[in-house]
């Protein structure tokens, strides 16, 4: 098991028309990166923050998915097969300082016996001109949970990657805070989040803390089982309540937080929260 507790490093989230998400997401207030291309059919968009990012993924080509193998996790396989069945929170990512050893890890305690997945690309800075980035990532599985996904990334050149100037969004969010996981038996599901997060639940099971003041939180509805929503820690929950008013998207205000519903936000709830002091 991680000798710490991870922190949230980004979501993924699968969406069938990446303009209309990306688009709907810069009306939210947040600062859409430039669309990127991955060479395995994908495309996507990132929102940073100051530790976290989401990442708005579609499948652009559907011919370069490279298919799942016994020992390889397609990341295109996984978008497209997730979308054939709905939108959303697909793709639950942590960080890794040494994505090989967690790969090493990840197979000896039985959650996960998949190579490790590297790959570099071309990037936009805020001002324009061109980075280049790279990471490598260690997937965990647990099968019981076929639309849900689980990595830890490493990235080999952060200094390239985050930038504080991409990082500035006018509703004022800071980090993702936490994500919500569906499991119809919650404890059934310990042995594999303890592993995969390095860190131990909480709240009779319900909670787990993770690094960075984020959290997992488990819940058994009678929905989609699978990740359900998330929430982003912003600076004044009440301008974002007024700035959601002005653009006449629909939410819940509840008393320590907002919430849109996943039929607005392309099949993920998503909620904001105030950061923490």
């Amino acid at each position: 098991m991680a000798t710490r507790s991870r922190h949230i490093d980004h979501l993924v989230l699968a969406v069938h028309d990446l303009p209309s998400a990306a688009s709907f997401y810069a009306q939210l207030g947040f600062q859409v990166g430039a669309r990127n291309r991955h060479p395995w059919g994908t495309e996507n968009h990132v929102i940073q923050f100051a530790s976290s990012f989401l990442e708005l993924i579609t499948v652009a080509d559907v011919e370069r998915i490279p298919p799942q193998g016994p020992r390889s996790f397609s990341f295109g396989a996984f978008v497209r097969d997730y979308l054939s069945r709905r939108e959303g929170l697909a793709m639950f990512v942590l960080d890794s300082s040494d994505a090989q050893e967690d790969a090493a890890d990840f197979a000896r305690q039985g959650i996960g016996d998949f190579e490790p997945f590297s790959f570099e690309r071309s990037g936009r800075a805020a001002d324009g001109s061109e980075t280049h980035v790279a990471f490598t990532l260690a997937f965990a599985a647990d099968e019981r949970l076929p639309d849900a996904s689980f990595f830890v990334c490493q990235q080999h050149y952060p200094e390239a990657f985050w930038s504080p100037p991409l990082q500035r969004h006018e509703n004022g969010a800071t980090d993702v805070a936490g994500v919500v996981l569906d499991l119809e038996h919650p404890d059934e599901h310990a042995g594999f989040l303890q592993v995969f997060t390095g860190a131990r639940p909480s709240d009779n099971g319900l909670r787990y803390r993770l690094a960075r003041d984020g959290w997992l939180q488990l819940e058994s509805s009678s929905g989609e089982r699978g990740f359900t929503g998330f929430s982003v820690a912003v600076t004044d929950l009440g301008a974002v309540a007024r700035r959601l008013a002005e653009e006449h998207i629909p939410f819940q205000e509840l008393p320590d937080r907002l919430e849109i519903a996943p039929g607005q936000g392309f099949g993920a709830r998503i909620a904001f929260e105030p950061a923490s002091s």
